[in-house]
């Protein structure tokens, strides 16, 4: 059985994304959270992590603490379930969009941190947080249209590509983010997956116990 080790589901946009993948595979896993609020998070993060850092996924003897090799292994475990578009084209150009995400929008991670169930105010614009947001939304549009005969995901079903984006679909909401129609659609599909409404109850469920 894979064993999951994740962060708080309110605050761990790096966690939110390969369990959404395992819980879209419907294949039992055993789910290990570490309180990235506690005082000595640093040493749990290191007793499980080689490179100090959440989410990790254990396999057998097999780790892999890093959230995109985490999705790309599962997906070439897993490949009947087609969680990389089935097209050669369509599966770069998702790759291509996860790595953007993985490694990139340095302002909208820095400036609208994840926290689910906090209603923060919406940020000063700077040039670098509007140019972020401007390009998540191109790319939710541009995909949506080339992809929506195919159902309501980025890539017509549901893919890492969409995993990837949940968390940033979490920030919109909860910064009150005014979105076009189009990304609101898709707000609303990410927001409607039963395991993406498990995450944000059990987000409640933490601050209302903190």
């Amino acid at each position: 059985m894979f064993r999951l080790v994740i962060g708080n589901k309110n605050l761990s946009s790096w966690s939110l994304r390969p369990w959404l993948v395992l819980k879209a595979l419907a294949e039992p896993f055993e789910e290990v959270q570490i309180d990235l609020r506690a005082d000595d998070v640093g040493a749990r993060i290191r007793a499980v992590s080689p490179t100090g850092k959440i989410p990790v996924l254990y396999d057998r003897n097999l780790v892999i603490p890093d959230s995109l090799a985490i999705c790309e292994y599962l997906a070439e475990c897993f490949p009947a379930a087609q969680l990389w578009p089935v097209g050669s084209d369509e599966r770069a150009q998702a790759r291509a969009l996860c790595a953007e995400m993985h490694a990139g929008f340095t302002a909208l991670r820095e400036r609208m941190p994840m926290e689910i169930c906090a209603r923060p105010p919406l940020p000063d614009m700077t040039p670098q947080l509007e140019r972020d947001i401007r390009r998540v939304l191109a790319i939710w549009q541009e995909q949506r249209n080339r992809h929506k005969v195919g159902g309501p995901f980025l890539f017509g079903h549901f893919t890492i590509a969409d995993a990837f984006f949940a968390p940033v679909a979490c920030r919109f909401v909860s910064y009150g983010v005014q979105l076009p129609q189009v990304a609101r659609d898709y707000v609303d599909t990410l927001f409607a997956l039963p395991a993406m409404q498990e995450w944000l109850a059990a987000a409640e469920r933490e601050t209302a116990g903190a």
